[in-house]
């Protein structure tokens, strides 16, 4: 059987510490971004190791948070445009944008950003 990746679910110790990426929403822990980086967008947002990416492309500030267990399977995963990612903890809504180098990589390949703050609406 295949491995499943999946992010670590923070402690609720840390809940005030929390922060979710900008492009994909997932909550990790300013310590956990650092560790590994965003397990889902990693190779845009670049944060492994890098607390000045994790300030930009991280915030503190969303609304909810959604336990995904199985992306592929999950209405609210379908819903929430993170079907595709990793199985973790997410943010339902974000309030920020990602850096203009971010919206410019996902523009150059052809990807419309989407804001997840929830004002793009489809």
């Amino acid at each position: 059987m295949a491995s499943v990746i999946t992010a670590a679910i923070p402690a609720q110790a840390r809940a005030k510490q929390l922060r979710a990426c900008l492009l994909c929403s997932i909550i990790q822990t300013p310590a956990d971004f650092r560790k590994s980086g965003c397990p889902n967008c990693e190779e845009l947002m670049q944060m492994k190791s890098s607390p000045d990416r994790i300030q930009a492309c991280t915030t503190t500030y969303f609304d909810g948070v959604i336990a995904v267990v199985d992306p592929e399977q999950s209405w609210v995963a379908r819903w929430q445009r993170t079907s595709k990612y990793v199985r973790g903890m997410y943010a339902v809504r974000v309030k920020g944008r990602v850096p203009d180098d971010v919206e410019a990589e996902l523009e150059a390949r052809g990807i419309k950003y989407r804001p997840r703050d929830q004002t793009d609406q489809d």
